[in-house]
């Protein structure tokens, strides 16, 4: 019987050690809860990090003589420890994986339980380098489970005590499935059955049994067409029970073909998530991931990458009821930390024995974007050979990936690691021009026909309050995110060997340490507002190329009301084969199409636009201004010291105009170069920072100048040119 035990919690923020936060007056909580909810969304990347306390009097727990008393606990950030009636029990390092705690031996008349929670920095847990807030926190709940002594197996890495594997032949519509269970106090035989198959009696030993089931005319779990689930349960003579969902499929990965669901093709096309929102910070309610899988289906995404971490169990099970095939990882990200190799393999055996069973699962991802701010040495290479080992020893049926970070070069030995590789791309954002991402991917598709390749994330921020008529790389506008994201769709369409791509991100999420784009501490890649409020115009260019069930039309720039230009683009996102637009009641024009419909028209005073296709409309107004609305614009800090008086141009010495490899070569303009990167990666938090020195990011930027360079950065005519008189006074060699 597993029973909640989430209210009042007695919090205590500050303490030494247990005993005084036993004593401690505290603040009453509520589970779910993290102590970062508001300070590791406001920026500044001052978010407190350190060790709390949760504090609970459980009284006297009445049990009989044959019961078995567990604490459950399905998320302690980052590391947890479990004292009950001052003895400490136990300690986990990981914070986004169940554990379980036996009290039964310790329980007193009175019980009282502590639970100390640490997301401070260390060496050993990760994560510890990386681009999101590290909320801490008891932020899933806690629950009491009372169990008679023969049980099903609760003790090893929060298993279920069910493993469920369905060998699936799609064409034949059959499946052999494999039903294990582990026990505790030694039954003796257990009952086991699969939805519409004839019970089977096994045989107990060791703690393990197992049952095989021939199933014929299986209904397949076909995606988001059928996502049907069977259900396996195991019973034991003393009536109790474990029972497990899953799903009859089969996933293939081909290097040419890309993604293949039950023997036909069927390209992976998604998003990615992270598990926070505005005001709550991690701590979500199941109502929170209902509303998070509702627009999710919305936009109609047939894939999720759950990153950087293991999800809410509570999410999977959603995943599995809507069809989204899902990409689930570990937080072994960044920076490889030497002493951090246990931490990933128990983190990694945990995410495959929790979550084994869940159908909607595809890969293991070993790693994200390691190579960042780390060296591709044999720590690094023998660690995740280990964790590619360990991920087939427990689970022969699914191959395993990584995300790379778009440094690395494409024949680094540790892209021969993984099954299937995948790359986190941004040309036309951070650095480069967006054709560079055709280009790549072009290249190692050629020079690697037999590997199979993903597109693991993409992105650009947008701030919804910044509007143009002309976007630019590196403006935060809705504008350009817009811009950018139709030339991804298109770009990815035209390569469906891409076994799976996730746009980054799905949601604006917390990273306390960037102050970029207008806001302080988001990360504004989202296609919706960290609030789920506002759905970005990016978001209906998705759902009208991935939702073809539900029809639309959508205007874009509605945000963007006070337009200075004499002939406006008005662009339309529908999944509809035609688009009418009617301005002021009248017909202007109907166009034929697929997904971007663009109508360029003269404007003078206010406007009431309406694109429509059969029974779907939507509208909103314009009007023609003289001056720009400066609210559209990103306020750029204006440079107050000006080192050189003069803007003469010396062909003698360095500029803006040169390449940033060409000043590499001169140490004090390489110096001067460095330091411009150090200011500007401030802003965007401690993973920006900590790549700066990377020498592939460095080859990378060789070839574009520093002009280029500094207006992606977002710097301002003045900034550019106080650089500029820097480089003049550099003489080349």
């Amino acid at each position: 019987m597993r029973q909640t035990m989430n209210e009042n919690w007695k919090f205590v923020k500050y303490a030494e050690n247990m005993s005084e936060a036993v004593g401690a007056a505290g603040e009453y909580v509520d589970l779910p809860h993290t102590w970062n909810a508001a300070d590791g969304q406001d920026g500044g990347n001052d978010y407190y990090r350190g060790i709390c306390w949760y504090v609970k009097e459980l009284g006297n727990i009445v049990k009989s003589g044959d019961e078995e008393i567990y604490l459950e606990i399905p998320g302690a950030a980052m590391i947890g420890e479990v004292y009950l009636n001052g003895e400490k029990l136990y300690r986990h390092e990981g914070g986004y994986s169940l554990f379980r705690v036996n009290l039964t031996e310790k329980l007193q008349e009175k019980n009282v339980i502590a639970v100390s929670v640490d997301n401070r920095d260390n060496t050993v847990c990760y994560p510890q380098k990386a681009d999101f807030t590290f909320y801490g926190g008891l932020y899933r709940g806690v629950n009491l489970l009372r169990v008679p002594r023969e049980h099903f197996a609760l003790d090893y890495c929060g298993t279920p005590g069910i493993k469920v594997t369905a060998e699936t032949d799609p064409e034949t519509k059959t499946a052999r499935t494999v039903v294990e269970v582990w026990t505790a106090g030694a039954p003796k035989t257990v009952t086991i059955s699969v939805t519409g198959q004839a019970d089977k009696v096994a045989a107990v030993t060791e703690n393990y049994a197992k049952a095989i089931f021939e199933m014929e005319d299986v209904r397949l779990w076909d995606g988001l067409n059928d996502p049907y689930l069977y259900e396996a349960k195991a019973v034991m003579e003393n009536g109790e029970t474990v029972q497990a969902r899953f799903g009859c499929r089969k996933f293939e990965i081909d290097p040419q073909k890309g993604f293949l669901l039950n023997g036909r093709s069927y390209p992976l096309r998604g998003v990615s998530r992270h598990q926070d929102m505005a005001g709550v910070g991690n701590a979500l309610t199941i109502e929170d991931h209902r509303r998070d899988m509702e627009i999710i289906r919305e936009i109609g995404a047939n894939t999720l990458r759950l990153a950087h971490y293991q999800h809410a169990q509570e999410f999977y099970d959603l995943c599995d009821e809507n069809g989204l095939v899902v990409w689930a990882e570990i937080p072994y990200i960044t920076m490889h930390m030497k002493d951090g190799r246990a931490n990933t393999l128990s983190q990694m055996e945990e995410l495959v024995v929790q979550n084994y069973n869940h159908p909607c699962i595809c890969c293991w991802g070993l790693s994200n974007e390691i190579t960042a701010a780390s060296a591709v040495n044999e720590d690094l290479l023998e660690n995740h050979r280990q964790l590619n080992e360990l991920c087939h020893r427990l689970d022969p049926t699914r191959p395993t990936t990584m995300a790379n970070v778009f440094m690395l070069e494409i024949d680094s030995p540790i892209l021969e690691i993984p099954d299937v590789n995948s790359y986190n791309l941004y040309f036309g954002w951070y650095l480069g021009d967006l054709e560079q991402n055709e280009e790549f991917f072009d290249e190692y598709h050629e020079k690697y026909p037999n590997r199979a390749i993903g597109f693991s994330e993409y992105g650009a921020d947008a701030n919804p309050q910044y509007q143009s008529a002309s976007p630019e790389k590196g403006d935060y506008t809705e504008s350009y995110q817009a811009v950018y994201h139709e030339h991804m769709l298109n770009m990815i369409e035209e390569r469906p060997w891409l076994w799976a791509t996730h746009v980054w991100n799905m949601f604006d999420f917390a990273a306390d340490g960037r102050d970029e784009g207008g806001k302080h501490g988001e990360n504004q890649k989202g296609l919706v507002t960290m609030d789920r409020k506002l759905k970005k115009d990016a978001f209906y260019l998705y759902k009208a190329a991935w939702n073809r069930e539900d029809a639309f039309v959508h205007l874009c720039g509605k945000r963007y009301a006070d337009r200075t230009e004499n002939v406006t683009e008005i662009k339309v996102y529908s999944n509809q084969p035609e688009v009418t637009l009617f301005v002021d009641g009248r017909k202007y024009e109907t166009k034929t199409g697929r997904t971007v419909f663009a109508f360029h028209l003269p404007i003078s005073g206010e406007h009431q636009i309406e694109a429509r296709y059969g029974e779907v409309s939507d509208v909103m107004e314009i009007r023609k201004v003289e001056e720009e609305n400066p609210a559209y614009r990103m306020k750029k800090e204006k440079t107050v010291s000006n080192w050189f008086d003069a803007d003469s141009y010396d062909e003698s010495c360095y500029s803006v105009f040169d390449k940033f490899s060409e000043l590499q070569k001169n140490p004090e303009a390489a110096a001067v170069m460095m330091r411009l990167m150090e200011q500007g990666a401030k802003s965007r938090g401690d993973v920006a920072e900590s790549v700066t020195g990377n020498p592939a990011l460095i080859r990378m930027m060789g070839r574009m100048t520093v002009e280029s360079l500094l207006n992606q950065a977002g710097a301002d005519e003045e900034n550019i040119k106080q650089v500029n008189r820097i480089l003049q006074g550099i003489k080349k060699a």
